[in-house]
């Protein structure tokens, strides 16, 4: 059986459901998550207070 000489090269996609744009969003989800436990924590109070 033959073996093709070249490789092709695929670039990745800029839109849609992709692994690494599901990663970033994953990341940027838990540092937003971090961030409002810390504000939480310094303020004394949930973010959302009903006076």
């Amino acid at each position: 059986m033959l073996e093709p000489r070249i490789t092709p090269q695929r670039s990745l996609p800029t839109y849609g459901f992709h692994g690494h744009i599901e990663r970033l969003n994953g990341r940027i989800a838990m540092v937003g998550f971090m961030a409002l436990l810390i504000l939480e924590i310094f303020l004394g109070h949930g973010l959302l207070v009903w006076k």
